[in-house]
């Protein structure tokens, strides 16, 4: 679903590169954790997954489609989720879940489902005819998780998707993360809270000075330790 090849990434007039030939598959049906210190490199390498920034070498292909080549073909069948969404605070809750819907051409049956469902789920369905404006930072996160969604996308790109949540909202997210890839779908998301990763993910990458420094099944590369331990050890060893 998500391959990643020999990706490489430089800023304009950096002499060291962000992320150095970084190779990672991810496959269908698989929740894949992609951890590391602030600044190792894992929001540059997400956002050249999505599309959001260039890069000079190396190849990401969504579905065996490459970002570079085909980006709105690819945008339709994945949904990126930032650390800190930035949401239209102009609109109301439902305002802002239609256009989303309009822009992924989702069928008036079909939004209206998928909107009852998750907002249920997550509890804001009184609030959804508020402005943005009024949300609190747990209730845009819900909101952004619930736009994501709506077009039942194959792809989920996650970044920190659990900060904000409380405790109920991020056993839900859980649970909706696991049905999304019992169906075939695919996540790979980034988080700081690694007993989540442990428990969640089928495999994981562990990025430092924008390098993998691991790459496998959680049970392999954590061994006979917790992963935080596997982790602090990695981060701390220069």
């Amino acid at each position: 679903m998500l391959s990643i090849k020999e990706f490489s990434k430089i800023y304009s007039g950096g002499k060291k590169k962000a992320v150095s030939n970084i190779n990672i598959d991810v496959k269908d049906g698989e929740i894949f954790g992609f951890i590391g210190h602030n600044g190792a490199g894992k929001t540059t390498t997400i956002k050249s997954i999505v599309g959001i920034l260039d890069f000079e070498e190396g190849e990401i292909l969504i579905d065996n489609m490459s970002i570079k080549d085909k980006p709105i073909e690819c945008k339709k069948i994945m949904a990126y989720i930032p650390d800190n969404p930035d949401l239209y605070d102009a609109l109301t809750g439902i305002q802002y879940l239609n256009f989303v819907a309009d822009i992924y051409g989702v069928s008036k049956t079909d939004r209206e489902n998928r909107i009852k469902k998750y907002s249920d789920e997550f509890e804001i369905t009184n609030s959804l005819g508020d402005l943005i404006s009024s949300y609190s930072h747990g209730m845009k996160q819900k909101l952004a998780v619930i736009s994501a969604l709506i077009h039942e996308p194959k792809l989920l790109i996650l970044d920190e998707p659990f900060v904000g949540l409380d405790p109920k909202a991020a056993h839900t997210l859980k649970g909706i993360m696991k049905e999304i890839c019992i169906s075939g779908g695919s996540i790979f998301f980034s988080s700081h809270v690694l007993e989540v990763v442990e428990k969640l993910c089928d495999r994981i990458a562990i990025i430092k000075d924008g390098q993998i420094v691991a790459l496998g099944d959680v049970a392999t590369v954590k061994g006979d330790s917790s992963l935080e331990e596997v982790f602090m050890e990695m981060i701390e060893n220069e």
